[in-house]
């Protein structure tokens, strides 16, 4: 049934029910435009309506513009105006919330008539208040093909809205942007196509609509082909009457059938509409009257475009704008620069017979009508307490990164350059212009290793030579282009030299170019073969960039615009993803960022008593990092402050992360059968009390291992190093590092390797047919052998070509000491006992580093998102972006329990089976996770049942490898556990 059906309907149920003398509330009809109850509503209208006096219903005409950021003669000011002329509403602009809050409840206090609270916030309140975050740029949510998205947005600007007891939003923008040169609209616009302009607009309109607050749909009849901007002059549009029809008013029309509830007028001069000279559309009855409102058939409320604009203000004085205003059809006079004075002036036309008394009675009810439609029948004062939190809720920052991922746009990519793939087999640098691209810069370095590099808007000769030079080594270079204006006299900020310096390298590698900012600035970058529109630039675009250039998320955003040949409307649309690593918000995916927030206080606790000095906790679900937080510093005295890319000791988790990897990756390939014996692999364990061990049972830990050997108890006498196995120096024989200043004999790991040999098995209990589960360290010294004897290569250097270097993990290495700053790597024990000096960069395990840092039991180090990647490999059964390593099946054999006597798998440690029975994983871990711990104070576990990662990195042995409190308090664990929590309110 139609919207005109159902009023029909509405009114003959209305008549039927009081002819009957008993009206049933529960037939009237909802409409959007009368409200739900027209009886309760023609009621309070008449009611406030009978109570004005002439002179106050014409206050009702006004809205006046409102600062929270003024001074308290500004407040006296527009309180002075509520109560001697009765305004009808006020526009908030610059300010804050609470302070526009506390304002609003003042005004609406003092005035006789409830006030209509507006704001021009096409990008959200943000755009007008301090500590809000913005909604994207019209242009930028043009490029989105999901107009549902539009909605979600509509209806989140309407809650805020309605937390600030705000009732009409001048948005949505709906000029078709025709004109690249456009001084006013340009990014304002959602495009230049008519029919994507009317398909955002509805969508943003009912989005705001549904949910109480009055679209407003400007800048009528259409701004969009202007070189001109009204604020400072009158522009002329010199088309005719038809293709204004055609363009301009399209949107309308669509938004007419949709029930747009009022509409703004813009300061144009368009003489194919109104042939009088220097005419302003907005003080044109043939514009606003013949044309809006009886041709276009337009009932809502009709607002002037701002009375102070240079547009119409220029040609005529405060006052008398208002009053030719009025005559031409508007209902409310917006930001008008004299109230007294154009009340007067109207009291005078109505005497001369200018305009009739009962013309402006109908207007004032027209608003009186909105007002109750709105919810000022019933007005309750703001509540201020936590008013922040309420309009700023990770629901906001959820639609946010949702809006702006699915605005990124890949307009042209050469030889399908984009996504990037084959990450082992290319060098990557970052050239930022216009901004230093710190974020930016970042997230590209979460992919793979990036050099970075960055240069000001329209430097020298020299430097983009030398920028040149820099970067011709690197086989890919991704340019953020920054610093990007809406300016087209001043080419969108746009430096000639800037462009052809991307040329330039583009003649000699692949270069990508991101555009952080206005898409009519890409009429300067044609030609190029890589080019992506990120739109806008802030920190989310920033962050969202690089997980499209790296397949982490699909591209889906298509061009609003035409530019050039090259960048035309439509250019873009869906790219598939790698799924590599995305990262978003908590609520993306299901999990309350709320509870997730309880990590903060259990991790600051881990430091306050000294558990550990700093601490890295990451956290992903569905293959989206949504929490990644630092704390503490790498030190408890003065150090530097942990980051995202501070580098730890992993210790145990080296064993599933470096030598079960490489099993898993070998017996995937046949290379490998669990159920053979040491002694298959390796020829010098035949004859031994090790040569029939197992391979199962030995990654089980059930092999009748030792738990540990000291190895280093036999290098030392009376505290000191014996000379026969250290010196301070690195020397011919001794060229072994074992820490800083400390060099092993070259024989040393041969001796270990013996020792761990000849170690002797812990009995097996009588008529048992396995030996007991005792976890050992000396299990990965021997796989890592097997590993090594097959691949007849360093494990290091096998994992670095088939995982790390595929995998685009720049951090996950041995011996990081001579590959990274120090100031980057978390210090470990204070070695009293053995090395007899702080550990930093070099493995903490004493038996590791005695074995030249590279042990299958320890010595990887590497960063809480590296981890994450490899942990995501693990969930996606063994493949990850562009590389498949390890087969489903393996995977699954391996991270499933092994044994009843023990909750290990091959290599992974598990969930106790018994909950309160203690283990390394949460109590609310289902069974099916897997993962590992590190002595230094780092966990990893991976949950398939809830496709969830969760990554703990501390240097709890600092400086003291005694320091329990992590164990003991429970930190770890206790983290898990809120993660668990944060899913279950999902």
């Amino acid at each position: 049934m139609s919207n005109m059906l159902w009023r029909v309907f509405a009114v003959c149920i209305i008549v039927l029910t009081f002819s009957s003398g008993k009206l049933d509330e529960s037939l009237l009809i909802e409409d959007p435009l009368i409200s739900v109850d027209q009886i309760s509503q023609s009621n309070w209208v008449d009611s406030v309506f009978q109570s004005l006096t002439f002179d106050e219903r014409l206050g009702q005409l006004f809205m006046v513009a409102a600062y929270s950021n003024k001074d308290q003669a500004h407040v006296n000011e527009i309180t002075n105006l509520i109560k001697t002329e009765n305004l009808g509403g006020l526009i908030f602009f610059q300010g804050g919330p609470d302070r526009q809050a506390r304002l609003t409840n003042l005004y609406q206090a003092q005035a006789k008539t409830p006030l209509f609270i507006a704001m021009d916030a096409e990008w959200g309140i943000g755009m007008r208040l301090d500590s809000v975050p913005d909604f994207p740029k019209a242009m930028t949510l043009g490029a989105i093909q999901d107009e549902k998205l539009i909605y979600e947005m509509g209806e989140e600007m309407a809650r805020q809205f309605k937390e600030l007891r705000m009732h009409i939003n001048f948005a949505p923008v709906v000029d078709v942007n025709s004109n690249p040169d456009n001084p006013v609209i340009g990014y304002r616009a959602f495009g230049g196509n008519k029919e994507l302009v009317a398909k955002q607009a509805v969508a943003y309109m009912k989005g705001l609509q549904d949910n109480g607050v009055i679209a407003n749909a400007k800048h009528f009849p259409g701004h969009g082909d202007t070189e001109a901007d009204s604020h400072y002059s009158l522009p002329v549009i010199k088309h005719p009457e038809q293709r204004i029809w055609d363009i301009d008013l399209y949107p309308y029309e669509e938004l007419f059938k949709e029930n747009l509830m009022s509409v703004m007028v813009v300061h144009l001069n368009i003489p194919s509409l109104d042939s009088e000279a220097n005419s302003a559309t907005s003080l044109s009855k043939k514009v606003v009257t013949d044309l809006l409102q009886k041709r276009m058939n337009f009932q809502g409320l009709v607002f002037t475009d701002a009375l102070n604009m240079r547009g119409v203000a220029k040609a005529n004085s405060p006052g008398e704008v208002d009053l030719k205003a009025l005559l031409a059809g508007n209902d409310v006079l917006l930001y008008s620069m004299d109230v007294p004075k154009a009340k007067a002036m109207i009291k005078k036309a109505v005497e001369d017979g200018i305009i009739s008394e009962s013309e402006i009675d109908r207007r004032v009810k027209k608003i009186l009508k909105a007002k109750y439609w709105s919810g000022l029948n019933h007005y309750v004062p703001i509540k201020t307490f936590e008013l922040n939190d309420r309009l700023h809720t990770p629901k906001t920052d959820e639609l946010i990164e949702k809006l702006y991922a699915s605005s990124i746009t890949v307009a042209s990519n050469k030889d399908k350059l984009i996504p990037f793939e084959q990450l082992d087999l290319k060098s990557f640098a970052s050239l930022s212009i216009g901004d230093d691209g710190k974020v930016f810069q970042k997230y590209l370095g979460k992919y793979t290793k990036f050099d970075h590099f960055s240069i000001q808007k329209a430097a020298n000769e020299t430097t983009h030579y030398n920028t040149l030079k820099q970067l011709e080594d690197y086989d890919v270079v991704v340019v953020g282009l920054m610093g990007v204006t809406n300016s087209p006299k001043r080419k969108f900020g746009i430096a000639d030299a800037d462009v052809q310096l991307i040329r330039d390298l583009s003649k000699r590698q692949k270069v990508v170019t991101v555009l952080f900012g206005n898409a009519y600035a890409s009429q300067h970058l044609e030609g190029l073969g890589n080019l992506v529109f990120a739109f806008e630039n802030n920190e989310t675009t920033q962050e969202l960039a690089p997980q499209i250039l790296f397949g982490a998320r699909p591209a889906e955003g298509i061009l609003p615009v035409t530019v050039s040949s090259q960048y035309s409307f439509g250019v873009g649309g869906y790219m598939e993803s790698l799924k590599r690593l995305s990262y978003g918000t908590p609520e993306s995916v299901g999990l309350d960022s709320k509870i997730l927030n309880k990590i903060d206080e259990v991790a600051e606790k881990a430091i306050r008593i000294q558990a550990t000095p700093g601490a890295n906790v990451l956290v992903v679900k569905d293959g989206k990092v949504v929490f990644e937080r630092s704390y503490g510093k790498l030190e408890y005295k003065s150090s530097p402050k942990v980051n995202s890319e501070t580098v730890y000791d992993l210790a145990s988790i080296t064993k599933v992360l470096a030598t079960t990897q490489a099993v898993m990756f070998l017996q995937s390939r046949g290379e490998l059968d669990m159920d053979k014996t040491l002694g298959h692999y390796l020829p010098e364990l035949r004859g031994t009390n090790k040569e029939k061990l197992v391979l199962k049972d030995v990654m089980a830990h059930e092999a009748g291992l030792v738990a540990f050997i000291p190895h280093y108890a036999k290098t030392v006498e009376g505290g000191n190093w014996k000379s026969e196995y250290f010196h301070a120096t690195s020397s011919p024989g001794f060229s072994r590092p074992v820490s800083n200043d400390m060099f092993g004999n070259d024989a040393l790991r041969d001796s270990i390797w013996t020792w761990t040999i000849e170690s002797k098995l812990t009995p097996k209990p009588s008529g048992a047919a396995k030996h007991k589960y005792v976890y050992s360290d000396l299990t990965m010294y021997f796989m890592q052998a097997v590993v090594e004897k097959i691949v007849n290569q360093p494990m290091e250097v096998f994992l670095e070509q088939n995982f790390y270097a595929p995998l685009g993990l720049h951090t996950l290495t041995f011996n990081p000491f001579n590959k990274m700053p120090l100031d980057n790597i978390a210090p470990t024990e204070n070695d009293v006992a053995f090395r007899k000096r702080q550990v930093q960069g070099y493995v903490h395990d004493p038996g590791a580093a005695m074995y030249g840092g590279v042990a299958g039991h320890a010595g990887l180090f590497g960063t809480a998102n590296d981890l994450a990647v490899m942990m995501q490999l693990m969930l996606n059964k063994g493949y990850y972006g562009d590389v498949s390593l390890i087969k489903s099946g393996t995977v699954t054999e391996f991270t499933k329990r092994q044994s009843t006597q023990s909750r290990r798998g091959w290599g992974w440690d598990k969930p106790e089976p018994e909950k309160g029975k203690g283990g390394s994983a949460g109590d609310l871990a289902p069974k099916s996770t897997f993962g590992h711990t590190g002595f230094t104070g780092t966990c990893v576990w991976a949950d398939p049942e809830n496709n969830l990662i969760y990554v703990f990195l501390s240097n709890r042995v600092y400086p003291d490898g005694n320091n329990t409190r992590l164990l003991k308090e429970g930190i770890r664990t206790e983290i898990h556990d809120i993660i668990y929590q944060a899913l279950s309110k999902k």
